[in-house]
């Protein structure tokens, strides 16, 4: 038997609907750096809406989304909060500091939780010595190799310490669906506690490129100039934005699919002699997996693993991630189950 491809390495990995490649060959295009392109305007309302913010933009990824808000809410020499596993501080290349000219004052967020007190303890209004605090940056769901889930009373929590000292709070929100249809409220309850927000249309959304930035109108008219200079200028975008105009209307309520699945797929590979997963860990669409026998490492695995037409990511010497997305079946569910048993516990 043939056995079809099937890559757990990102929800990045998939391909667009043929819908949304027929979108892109119907969509009304313009020059967007003129605000003339219909697709993109459509797309950047649809957006705002639904994050419950005035205006919206969008940028080539969720890196450029990232650093477009912090540079808009910071000035060089200045210092954001953010967790120690975010994305923002451990995956785009320095670019706060590159770019911005700010350092990050990391903290350690435990099950995805920011705790309000340690975050106001890192809080600093600057001195000859140390930098201000110019931003508090959240990020949900929390850690690309977990996909934790920061609760709606936690994000509170953190715009009420952020309040106290006039601080702005972000959200580096990738996976923001992910965790709004898992806590079963609308994109926009989560970014009441926020000033601004991104969120990627390439993840569990299925679409080729792009992420969007929202905030107040002020906040994004600043942001495009950002985007201008970091070269995001755009032209007939209107390719970029006709897939992500698909992926509101259809794309949002099916994530809970892949939480499922990627629950059920947690369940059943912690039942195999050699591995172990917090299920606890399991909230959305991410499974950490640590290989527990002395002779398999992460290598080897993977490798047995590629030779049965199943991949999945390294993040660690014993450590393995997997992200469940729209391209995978029940059926594949259940291979992928079958083939980690047979090639671990053969190896006892």
């Amino acid at each position: 038997m043939i056995v079809e491809e099937i890559d757990l390495r990102s929800d990045t990995v998939t391909l667009p609907k043929p819908q949304m490649m027929e979108a892109i060959a119907n969509a009304t295009l313009g020059d967007d750096i003129m605000g003339e392109d219909i697709t993109v305007n459509e797309l950047e309302r649809k957006a705002a809406d639904l994050l419950g913010m005035e205006d919206a933009m969008l940028v080539l990824s969720g890196t450029m989304a990232n650093q477009i808000a912090i540079m808009g809410f910071s000035t060089r020499g200045q210092e954001i909060i953010l967790g120690s596993e975010s994305h923002i501080y451990n995956l785009e290349g320095a670019a706060i500091s590159a770019l911005s000219q700010v350092q990050a004052r990391p903290i350690h967020v435990e099950n995805g939780y920011f705790d309000p007190e340690l975050v106001e303890s890192s809080i600093f209004r600057g001195d000859i010595q140390r930098a201000k605090t110019a931003l508090i940056s959240l990020e949900n769901t929390y850690n690309l190799n977990l996909g934790q889930i920061v609760t709606l009373e936690n994000m509170k929590e953190i715009q009420e310490v952020a309040k106290q000292y006039g601080l702005p709070v972000y959200l580096d929100g990738a996976r923001i669906f992910n965790a709004s249809v898992e806590l079963g409220v609308q994109p926009s309850v989560l970014c009441k506690y926020v000033d601004a927000a991104q969120f990627c249309l390439t993840k569990g959304l299925g679409c080729p490129l792009g992420s969007i930035l929202v905030g107040t109108k002020e906040f994004i008219e600043k942001a495009k100039i950002n985007r201008q200079r970091l070269g995001g200028g755009m032209r007939q975008a209107g390719i970029i934005a006709a897939p992500g105009i698909y992926a509101l209307e259809n794309m949002i309520d099916r994530l809970k699919e892949d939480n499922d699945k990627a629950k059920q797929l947690a369940e059943k590979l912690s039942s195999i002699e050699g591995l172990f997963i917090n299920l606890n860990d399991v909230q959305t669409n991410i499974i950490s997996v640590t290989i527990l026998q002395s002779e398999m490492d992460a290598d080897k695995l993977i490798n047995d693993l590629k030779e049965k037409r199943i991949k999945v990511k390294k993040i660690g010497s014993k450590k393995i991630r997997i992200i469940v997305h729209y391209l995978i079946s029940d059926d594949q569910i259940d291979y992928v189950v079958s083939t980690f048993r047979e090639l671990l516990e053969g190896k006892r």
